[in-house]
């Protein structure tokens, strides 16, 4: 099955990119569940964007941010290119609405955050091939570069279990301890509960489409409850710590975009 011309002049404006090449941009639409193989889908061109990808974010960060150790631009960078990140840029983008999937696959409710990072991937594949690196720079960066930012002055690149344990560790001299409470749907689309317990305190318990997204917004309420973290007037959050936390510069936080994303979501019991 071929992609509409009308499908592929809209994502040529969402990027803002001229394809030569529309063979390129076509199979960077193409799913596996409808290609006629495998090596013809958007799976390579992914291979190939993800590598893309991870050295734009390197080389700026290597440029942008000369202060910080090689530890320190690993963690950002892991923010920087994880599937949430290019699940969000995708769906923002609208990119994932023009994948082309099999019948199988069009009956979900909505597209797994998996699937829509992929195609931000195969898309960079492509325009890579289809005219070098600096094509992909121009427009990539200009998305991704404010939640590198962002990223870099968190200081923990929503890391908030590490952020938690630290804590922990030096006020309590005990580790946090994460409870799986309750988990509910289909194998394909579960939601999982876990709260977490520091010592003899427990902190209200969250949701999350995945055990890991649930400890950390379980790790995220609870220090919101212990008063670590709070909503600044433009909605971000800052880490302000406590008075023994040589680290807490109000610094921003990488906001948890639970409702933006509907990767994930808290509720307290």
């Amino acid at each position: 099955m071929r992609i509409e011309p009308a499908v592929l002049e809209q994502a040529q404006q969402i990027l803002g990119y001229r394809f030569r090449d529309l063979a390129l941009l076509e199979t960077s639409l193409t799913h596996a569940s409808i290609a006629d193989s495998r090596v013809v889908s958007n799976e390579r061109l992914e291979f190939l964007g993800d590598s893309v990808l991870g050295l734009i974010v390197c080389d700026y960060l290597y440029v942008n941010f000369p202060h910080l150790l090689e530890g320190d631009l690993t963690k950002i960078k892991s923010a920087a290119v994880s599937r949430r990140m290019c699940a969000r840029i995708a769906t923002e983008l609208g990119l994932d609405s023009l994948l082309l999937l099999g019948k199988g696959m069009m009956t979900r409710t909505a597209l797994p955050a998996s699937l829509s990072a992929a195609v931000l991937e195969s898309v960079i594949g492509a325009v890579y091939i289809d005219s070098g690196m600096e094509s992909v720079r121009t427009f990539l960066l200009p998305l991704l570069a404010p939640h590198i930012d962002l990223a870099a002055s968190s200081g923990h690149q929503q890391n908030f279990k590490s952020v938690l344990q630290q804590y922990a560790q030096r006020r309590f001299d005990a580790a946090p301890i994460y409870i799986m409470v309750d988990e509910k749907g289909p194998d394909h689309a579960k939601c999982f509960e876990v709260r977490v317990e520091v010592g003899p305190r427990r902190f209200p318990s969250c949701w999350a489409a995945s055990k890991k997204q649930a400890e950390q917004q379980a790790a995220y309420r609870a220090l919101e409850v212990l008063g670590l973290i709070v909503r600044n007037e433009q909605g971000e959050t800052v880490y302000v710590g406590d008075g023994d936390d040589a680290a807490a510069t109000p610094a921003r936080a990488a906001e948890i975009d639970a409702d933006d994303s509907g990767e994930y979501y808290s509720t307290g019991r």
